[in-house]
């Protein structure tokens, strides 16, 4: 005779552990938005949108003050290219070989310790960009007259770009490799059974399976990137630069919101106004990432049974 099971009371209190922790998130990312609405209202009362925008001067401290919000997005976008450029092949290829090369014992010690990186303070990092990166590497090998020249400048937008590639390499390597590990050894024999090499198998078979893991995985990386502040204002500077040029000092939204924003200038000033309307363009970039990666993913998801 069938009987009614018990109530399993420690499952509901998980689900609404989990449902109170979802609800506090969109909360906090409420209020974060409704933080930002009010002044960078203020400041677009006193400040043209047009010029905000479309500006590619950013002189706020300077009299008369300019605001083109386009150098310090350029400086963002500056480091964020190099340090993409350093970290997805480096990343990938680590994923790569943890997930189809490495023995079960080798990947139980090197992943560990690989995101363990991850959890490096981003001041020591910066740190590092500031002490070796420039000096020993940037500055040895790059030829002083090339785009500029790198000798002798104190701040640079490459050292940043590296630094802040070495923080996100765990993240696309760990994240990547979780999702090829996610993919039936079924798709792997079968490709074997057809005389694929490990190459071909890794590179044809379990990464095109992947690909929306990956596409995550460096999308997730982009905005951490941008989202960086103290690796950013210890290695490229704090001078607003409408480049791309790698070997010129630069300042990201970033910087510019970690510099303004302390104690010394005073609450409803332009100066005040100015870190809220730098974050909201920043929020607006972070979001439409995320959101660009919600379709990707979405596009490229495998389902296996």
């Amino acid at each position: 005779m069938l009987q009614s099971q018990k109530p399993r009371y420690g499952e509901k209190a998980i689900q609404g552990l989990l449902a109170a922790c979802g609800i506090l998130s969109v909360l906090t990312t409420t209020a974060i938005v409704i933080s930002l609405i009010g002044p960078t209202i203020g400041f677009f009362e006193i400040v043209p949108v047009d010029e905000f925008l479309f500006g590619t001067d950013w002189t706020p401290q300077f009299e008369p003050p300019s605001f083109g919000v386009l150098a310090i997005v350029a400086g963002t976008l500056n480091v964020a290219l190099w340090a993409m450029l350093f970290a997805i092949p480096i990343g990938l290829g680590a994923a790569v070989y943890l997930s189809e090369y490495a023995s079960p014992r080798v990947r139980k010690t090197v992943k560990p310790v690989l995101e363990i990186l991850a959890g490096i303070p981003t001041v020591a990092i910066g740190f590092f960009a500031a002490s070796f990166i420039l000096p020993e590497i940037i500055q040895p090998l790059w030829p002083g007259e090339l785009l500029g020249g790198a000798v002798g400048k104190p701040f640079l937008a490459l050292a940043g770009g590296l630094g802040v590639g070495l923080m996100i390499v765990p993240i696309i390597a760990s994240i990547s490799e979780d999702a090829m590990s996610a993919v039936p050894n079924g798709l792997r024999e079968g490709a074997y059974a057809m005389g694929a090499t490990k190459m071909k198998v890794a590179t044809r078979v379990v990464f095109p399976a992947a690909l929306s893991g990956i596409v995550a995985s460096v999308v997730l990386a982009i905005s951490r990137a941008v989202g960086e502040t103290m690796i950013v204002l210890l290695a490229a500077g704090s001078t607003p630069n409408f480049t791309l040029n790698p070997v010129e000092p630069i300042q990201a939204m970033t910087a510019y919101i970690g510099v303004t924003a302390t104690g010394d200038i005073s609450t409803g000033s332009l100066d005040y106004k100015s870190v809220f309307s730098v974050g909201t363009v920043l929020f607006v970039m972070t979001l439409a990432m995320n959101m660009v990666s919600i379709r990707l993913v979405r596009r490229y998801r495998e389902v296996y049974e």
